[in-house]
């Protein structure tokens, strides 16, 4: 069991379960501004800005359990490529805490529910449909609700990835975050349903160039520790 640094746990996080993301690519036009690092360049394509957002179910097999709304910018930094987390939300305080007191990651609370989507888990027990929503929790509105329909292409091995995230802490200063993520990937199609009007509001009405699922998965965050799983 790792250490608890106040009321989150000390890092690495060493978190399980699944995720799914989809990839947009935005006019910079249509962008809110974000404070990123220095030195670092949103990567563009035909002038229009990769979004990358996740969707993460975290099982109490990790080091929390909670469930997260992403959206990270691939950034250049000098002569490397990472990504920095421009928007999070959570569930969990302790995760909210932990997050932003650790690597500068702007976690807000919200309420976020993930549901089975009409058909039953398909073959080997995969969850091949599902709907996950994100909710204001003063009024309880939906900001959005994205929908992973289905596996286009499984990958028949469980690859591991080493990537990091760099983030802007409040002094202006920058933090480097090693990320390791190992799952069973799949391609697959996504859709979001967005309030115009709401913190996802640049992403309404778009559709995703790209979708992937990585389900159950072994995630580190954060520096110390091993990262093999």
């Amino acid at each position: 069991m790792q250490g608890m640094q106040g009321e989150f746990p000390a890092e690495p996080w060493r978190l399980r379960g699944d995720l799914y993301a989809g990839l947009w690519l935005v006019p910079a036009a249509r962008m809110p501004h974000w404070p990123l690092p220095d030195g670092a360049r949103p990567l563009s394509v035909a002038g229009r800005r990769m979004v990358v957002l996740f969707w993460a179910d975290y099982r109490p097999e990790g080091v929390l359990a909670y469930r997260e709304w992403l959206v990270a910018l691939p950034v250049r930094h000098g002569r490397t490529v990472a990504a920095t987390a421009v928007q999070a939300w959570v569930d969990s305080e302790p995760s909210r805490a932990g997050g932003r007191a650790l690597w500068a990651v702007p976690k807000e609370p919200a309420e976020i529910t993930f549901t089975p989507v009409g058909t039953p888990p398909g073959r080997g027990g995969v969850l091949t449909r599902l709907r996950a929503t994100t909710r204001d929790p003063e009024t309880g509105e939906a900001d959005a609700t994205g929908v992973y329909d289905r596996d286009v292409l499984r990958w028949p091995w469980r690859p591991a990835v080493r990537a990091y995230l760099l983030q802007r802490a409040a002094d202006g200063t920058h933090r480097r975050v090693p990320l390791y993520l190992r799952g069973r990937p799949a391609w697959g199609r996504a859709r979001l349903t967005a309030d115009p009007r709401g913190p996802l509001g640049y992403l309404a009405g778009r559709t995703p160039v790209a979708a992937l699922a990585v389900r159950d998965f072994v995630f580190v965050v954060g520096r110390g520790g091993r990262s093999s799983g």
